[in-house]
């Protein structure tokens, strides 16, 4: 709508691009690809030699060496036509690279990420498990020193790539006395094959068999979701997994501070995918009510259709704002813990209401797989969920408020 002045030309550069490729590439598939949940290596690929899937680490390290807005703008417009292609990109980003380039020796980052950074491989982040969800504290995957390697065994779920990737970042415990629970958790990579070996190899991605792969871990069944269905999510199990000691990541025992840092830069991407499906619903809404006609009169002209489009437009604009407000503080090495709970809480709760409308204005047709929105308001609907329900990232807020007037945690 205007200049907004966390940007440049640059910034609008790369959104271009990243725009151009959606309608070109990700638009004819989408519908299809989420009605057969079939993950798109073809685009992967395409992505990964545009740069996408290392957009905002060092050259020197396979990436494109864009700065953190012009990601987040990546995410952003991509999700405008398909969440699920957003998803994959921040997924592998900031889930499965950034804990490697924030906390990972030299030698890890030359090991790992130039294969992550240029797409040749897909990355993940193990963290959720059966009982530690929103209560991240309480993981019980074990991990149990051997010599010069760890013993891992535990289960992670709702984990994305599980399947399709070869390079996760997962926790552990590694000190099951700790009198909190959230001490003697401890960060590793580990490595597995692709499930998709086959179609991997004919591509010439997602797949590098020189890797040295991490016996014992494996990926689970496939996950038949009600969103994010071209996304692939799967349980990621580890039986007695034998990881290098050199495959520790960052301190022993500083695993949980690790990931709430993680999840942090999390939350800022999940915020800029929900604007996106928010933005990508309201050009359906317009596109939609100026050609469909109902009394002889374009639905664009009622005015109950122009409160409905005024209320999406000027929420879009609000969250627009946050998110882009964290990104920014993120970039500039400034705290943004709270406000990227803000951008993340805000963002998805608008997607929500956006797709929901959007349907509403689209009929019975928006209750249909032949227009687009029906599938926005099933990708919207885990952005309320997923790196944090709106719950906690209500908590995170209050917390930073109250500061120590009150015992918030209830600890």
């Amino acid at each position: 709508m205007y200049d907004i002045p966390y940007l440049t030309e640059e910034h609008h550069q790369v959104r271009e691009i990243v725009r151009d490729f959606a309608e070109r590439e990700v638009r004819p598939i989408a519908r299809d690809h989420d009605l057969e949940a079939k993950f798109p290596w073809e685009n992967v690929k395409k992505m990964g030699e545009l740069g996408f899937m290392g957009a905002p680490w060092p050259a020197r390290l396979g990436g494109a060496e864009m700065d953190y807005l012009s990601y987040i703008i990546v995410v952003e417009e991509l999700a405008k036509v398909d969440a699920s292609h957003a998803i994959t990109v921040s997924a592998h980003t900031t889930l499965g690279t950034s804990p490697i380039m924030e906390f990972g020796s030299e030698e890890q980052q030359k090991r790992y990420v130039p294969l992550l950074a240029s797409g040749q491989v897909l990355g993940g982040f193990g963290l959720t498990e059966a009982d530690a969800g929103s209560d991240a504290g309480g993981t019980k995957t074990v991990a149990v020193e051997k010599g010069d390697h760890y013993v891992i065994n535990g289960a992670k779920i709702f984990i994305t790539h599980a399947g399709v990737g070869e390079i996760f970042v997962i926790t552990a415990r590694t000190d099951p006395k700790a009198k909190q629970r959230n001490r003697g958790i401890t960060s590793f990579i580990v490595t597995k094959d692709t499930v998709d070996l086959e179609a991997c190899q004919q591509l010439g991605v997602g797949h590098v068999p020189d890797l040295p792969k991490t016996p014992g871990v494996r990926a689970g069944k496939k996950e038949d979701k009600l969103g994010w269905r071209a996304s692939d999510t799967r349980e990621l199990i580890l039986e007695d997994a034998e990881v290098p000691k050199e495959n520790r990541l960052g301190e022993l025992g500083k695993g949980f501070v690790n990931f709430l840092k993680t999840l942090d830069d999390g939350r800022i991407g999940v915020g800029a995918l929900s604007l996106g499906l928010a933005e990508g619903a309201l050009n359906e809404c317009l596109s939609y009510t100026a050609e469909r006609k109902q009394f002889g009169r374009y639905i664009a002209s009622f005015q109950g259709v122009h409160f409905a489009l005024a209320d999406i437009a000027t929420e879009i604009e609000a969250a627009r704002h946050l998110v882009y407000y964290a990104a920014w503080l993120r970039q500039h090495d400034k705290p943004y813990k709270t406000e990227a709970a803000m951008a993340k809480l805000f963002a998805s709760e608008v997607a929500m209401r956006a797709t929901t409308k959007a349907v509403q204005l689209h009929g019975g047709y928006g209750y249909t797989t032949d227009y687009p929105v029906e599938r926005m308001i099933r990708d919207a609907k885990v952005g309320e969920i997923g790196e944090g329900t709106s719950e906690i990232q209500r908590i995170v807020i209050a917390r930073a408020l109250l500061g120590d007037l009150v015992n918030v945690t209830g600890d």
